[in-house]
């Protein structure tokens, strides 16, 4: 599975106070950490904080660099903060994300094309997010048809089926794996599924639990990647753990660490 790191953005307080304060040590840490943790990819989000986003963006990605060369998924909501962070990575980049609203995807596939990278497609449109997963396929097939008019080979679009929390609608999470396990289906070379997993545990009690039960759940249908905190440790071995019992990882008396190793 392709572990996002979730830790290296505004929101939280202590990136929020590093960004302003440049402190470099905070947003290399948390780099490291994560990437020893099994992170393949670190998401970098310049959250609300940050005056002059673009510059934070850079600032943000150049710092990550001098410690580590995996992967930069890049988060905002603006194309300029996005292709800001694009250009100081220089490659080895994922851009998240765009929706299936026609404007935001003639805007971002097209810089997905010229950077040569992934893109997280969000399967939200003009209508909001479907409640059902026929409706979230419609989005999905949208994104598909979009990469493939664009130019960008469909198994670098990633397909967010947008998990809700269930504390406001217990409804959502089985149509979400509905989603997962038929998104494939869509093409050949098949999109890639992703989720932010946090999202389902958001305003509940036991957040950890959840996270971590819907996280096997998701596998367990098909799921390739997820953003996750890979810095919880109990999440990341049920993680390991269920790739092992799919079959996705070779069995060992200590499987835990040799996953990690690999």
């Amino acid at each position: 599975m392709y572990i996002i790191g979730e830790r290296i953005n505004g929101m939280f307080r202590d990136v929020g106070a590093a960004i302003q304060a440049q402190d470099e040590s905070v947003i290399t840490d948390l780099a490291q950490r994560q990437v020893a943790e099994a992170a393949n990819a670190l998401d970098v989000n310049v959250g609300p904080v940050a005056e002059d986003a673009v510059a934070a963006m850079v600032w943000l990605v150049e710092t990550i660099r001098k410690v580590t060369d995996v992967p930069l998924c890049l988060d905002s909501t603006k194309v300029d903060v996005i292709r800001a962070g694009l250009e100081a990575c220089e490659g080895n980049a994922i851009i998240n994300s765009t929706t299936g609203e026609a404007e935001k995807m003639a805007q971002l596939f097209p810089l997905a094309v010229e950077f040569n990278c992934e893109i997280i497609g969000l399967t939200i449109d003009e209508n909001g997010v479907p409640a059902k997963a026929e409706g979230r396929m419609e989005v999905a097939l949208k994104l598909v048809a979009t990469a493939m008019e664009s130019g960008l080979p469909t198994d670098k679009l990633y397909v967010d089926a947008v998990i809700l929390p269930v504390s406001a609608l217990q409804d959502n999470p089985p149509e979400v794996l509905k989603a997962i396990s038929q998104i494939k289906m869509l093409a050949d070379p098949p999109p890639k599924t992703v989720i932010g997993l946090s999202n389902v545990s958001q305003n509940a009690a036991f957040r950890e639990l959840i996270n971590r039960t819907y996280l096997v759940m998701a596998l367990g249908v098909g799921l390739d990647a997820a953003i996750v905190d890979p810095l919880d440790t109990e999440l990341m071995d049920a993680m390991i753990a269920a790739e092992m019992l799919l079959n996705h990882a070779v069995y060992s008396k200590d499987f835990l660490k040799a996953y990690r190793k690999s």
